[in-house]
């Protein structure tokens, strides 16, 4: 029989783990980006990880609602005086990996997307992109059906700072 390998071996090391990860989220996330961000040892089972996230949200360190896990207070207040206690080498590798999640979270709350239904008439979609003090930019576009809407808001999300700067490189004049 082969040991574990890694540093973290106890469901009390997970649950320190987990927690540890969401105290550095700035919103909830699905069960999917917190499994994989915990399972940053080696000697984690998927298993394990998602088995103590249900532990957390029975003894309400952490919140479900719509699919999405939160940090409750009594998580993030636990999570802080247990985190000392994890290793420096998984903390670390738990920080690299969160920072990427922050990263795309922070993108992604800039980026703005709505579309409002025109009286069978076609969709009215609203696209903005805000620099984190203010929008930078706004534009509505009209789309025949919801099939092109789906594919204006996937596009804007997709390219919004290149559409941004297409916009500014236009109107200004400079290539």
């Amino acid at each position: 029989m082969i040991d574990n390998i890694g540093f973290i071996h106890e469901k009390i090391e997970i649950k320190m783990l987990i927690l540890f990860v969401m105290r550095r989220l700035p919103e909830p996330v699905a069960l999917e980006v917190l499994t994989e961000l915990a399972m940053c040892d080696e000697g984690i089972s998927y298993f394990d990880v998602t088995d103590c996230i249900l532990k957390l949200v029975e003894t309400k360190h952490l919140h479900l609602s719509d699919g999405m896990y939160a940090l409750t207070a009594k998580g993030e207040r636990n999570g802080e005086i247990l985190e000392e206690n994890l290793p420096y080498s998984v903390k670390s590798k738990a920080e690299d990996l969160t920072a990427k999640v922050r990263a795309a979270m922070g993108r992604n709350a800039m980026i703005k997307t709505n579309r409002t239904e025109k009286d069978s008439n076609g969709y009215s979609v609203a696209l903005s992109l805000s620099d984190g003090v203010g929008e930078i930019l706004s534009m509505e576009i009209f789309a025949i059906n919801e099939k092109q809407a789906d594919k204006l808001e996937k596009g804007f999300r997709k390219n919004a700072e290149e559409i941004y700067h297409s916009v500014m490189k236009l109107i200004i004049g400079k290539s």
